[in-house]
């Protein structure tokens, strides 16, 4: 599922109708595998957001822009949603779950 804010307003619904028809889906939110979905795997934007208000305090302090080093997120976090997995038939293999940063049951 591709990270829009109109498919992430709707996201329990559309977790509904995936689990409904059996159909695996991957998320770029948590919160949307929190609603319903089966798997998550993506930054945590909580984190990158507080990355950006301390860049743009170090602006407002008088840094410049282009002086700021460049930053990519370095944490990927997997959720996994149990429950789902067991509405669609899904066996989540023991190796995946023991990576999962978050297990839903």
């Amino acid at each position: 599922m591709v990270a829009d804010p109109f498919l992430a307003s709707q996201q329990t619904r559309l977790a509904e109708f995936l689990v409904h028809e059996k159909i695996p889906s991957i998320y770029t939110y948590r919160e949307q595998v929190t609603a319903g979905g089966l798997v998550s795997y993506a930054t945590n934007y909580y984190e990158l957001f507080r990355r950006a208000a301390f860049m743009a305090d170090k602006i407002h302090k008088g840094s410049k822009p282009g002086d700021l080093p460049v930053e990519q997120p370095t944490k990927f976090e997997l959720v996994i949603n149990l429950r789902t997995a067991k509405a669609i038939g899904l066996v989540v293999p023991p190796t995946l779950l023991s990576r999962a940063d978050e297990v839903i049951e």
